[in-house]
């Protein structure tokens, strides 16, 4: 038996070998992450307080990450915190946007505590701001410590402008490389994807643009770095789009309707 847990402890550490891989980097993300939201909408926390704990917790995220870096650690950090104020500016467009758009919504207090698709385009603009210095895998843990809370996947390179509405959330997917601009509203199922996947097209716009005042509805699919949905379009539920559309297009997914009669169905 010693022989047996001996040779088991060989081949798996001899795996792990060439791997950086401290799973507390995930766990100590999550809790910056929360301690994060916490501290920008918590009346009840101290922001002194807190803004400390998140320096700290900083620091141990580059050490983990191994992040090769000409600034010193400090340095970063207060680049971080001088995006704060920004950020939560934001944040409370969106939620001003949410409270606007969903007549279920009683308080902006309620889009804060309540929302799923608030939380998960908080987290998104948290680790957009680290996606843009560089931060290798953090952005990427934060956003999908929210995807498994919320369902909802907001890769943390994407661009999205003010006043952004996710209503229900479940299951949005909106990619690396996609630029969303102001006052875009979208429902649940929503992929704004690529047309399809290669490694050959790291760094390249393989996600779509969509412009200001667009509304896109359930389950609908929109693909590839060229396509462009016009400002001021409607998306229609179910609908699935590869090519452009103009401003101010209504798209829809209609299929034939009949009228089920006794002796059978009108044609």
């Amino acid at each position: 038996m010693n022989s047996l847990k001996k040779a088991v402890i060989k081949q798996i550490e001899s795996q792990k070998k060439d791997l950086n891989l401290p799973i507390r980097l995930k766990e100590r993300t999550e809790y910056f992450t929360s301690l994060l939201f916490e501290t920008l909408f918590d009346t009840e926390a101290s922001v002194e307080v807190n803004i400390d704990k998140l320096a700290q917790t900083f620091d141990e995220l580059i050490n983990l990450a191994c992040w090769k870096h000409d600034k010193s650690c400090g340095e970063i950090w207060m680049d971080y915190l001088s995006s704060f104020p920004m950020i939560l500016n934001k944040l409370q467009l969106d939620a001003k946007a949410f409270l606007d758009s969903d007549p279920a919504a009683n308080s902006i207090e309620e889009v804060y505590l309540a929302y799923p698709g608030f939380f998960a385009i908080s987290v998104y603009r948290f680790s957009h701001e680290l996606y843009k210095m560089g931060l290798p895998l953090v952005p990427r843990l934060m956003t999908e410590f929210a995807h498994r809370l919320t369902g909802t996947e907001i890769n943390a390179g994407a661009q999205i402008g003010d006043s952004f509405f996710i209503d229900h959330a479940t299951g949005t997917i909106i990619g690396e490389t996609v630029i969303i601009k102001n006052n875009v509203k979208i429902y649940q199922g929503v992929t704004l994807g690529a047309k399809y996947v290669t490694r050959d097209l790291k760094g390249s716009k393989r996600h779509p643009t969509v412009e200001d005042n667009v509304i896109i509805y359930a389950n609908a699919t929109i693909l590839g770095g060229d396509t462009v949905i016009g400002a001021n379009s409607i998306i229609g539920g179910n609908v699935w789009l590869t090519k452009s559309v103009a401003e101010n297009s209504v798209i829809s997914n209609t299929k034939e309707v009949k009228i089920k009669t006794t002796s059978g169905y009108d044609k």
